[in-house]
């Protein structure tokens, strides 16, 4: 009786810096070209108008946005209190005369939140106020 004697086979050699090149240039490459959706701090359904007005960023022009449920005020997407509000106003007014405020109100938002929005604006004597509305039909 012959007994084959197994050799023992050595485990094979993975070269692994080639593994984590590959792996980070594939990173690379997803980073690249994924694009990132930017979705708003608060979902809104502005309201419909005949004559749509689309806001216009500059350095000029400051968005407050008033949502139906509480916190009511968002400035850029971050929530603020009216007082704060009103703090901004003052000290965005004070620094430039020719500031335009943006309102962006959902159709249900309380209409008492909007004037409160728009007397921190006249305390701050901010002369220009707009709204930002959508046409009949748009989403």
């Amino acid at each position: 009786m012959k007994f084959y004697h197994h050799k023992r086979r050595a485990a094979p050699a993975i070269i692994i810096i080639s593994l984590i090149d590959i792996l980070i240039v594939v990173l690379i490459f997803l980073m690249v070209t994924t694009t990132f959706k930017q979705t708003p701090a608060v979902k809104l359904t502005l309201p419909e108008s005949n004559q749509p007005r689309q806001g216009a960023t500059s350095d000029a022009m400051m968005v407050v946005t008033v949502a139906k449920a509480e916190p009511h005020f968002y400035m850029d997407t971050r929530p603020v209190t009216l007082v704060r509000l009103q703090e901004e106003l003052n000290a965005r007014g004070a620094k430039n005369p020719q500031l335009v405020l943006s309102i962006r109100a959902d159709t249900d938002a309380p209409f008492g939140e909007i004037i409160k929005v728009m007397d921190a604006a006249k305390t701050a004597k901010i002369k220009a106020i707009s709204a930002f509305t959508r046409q009949p039909g748009q989403r």
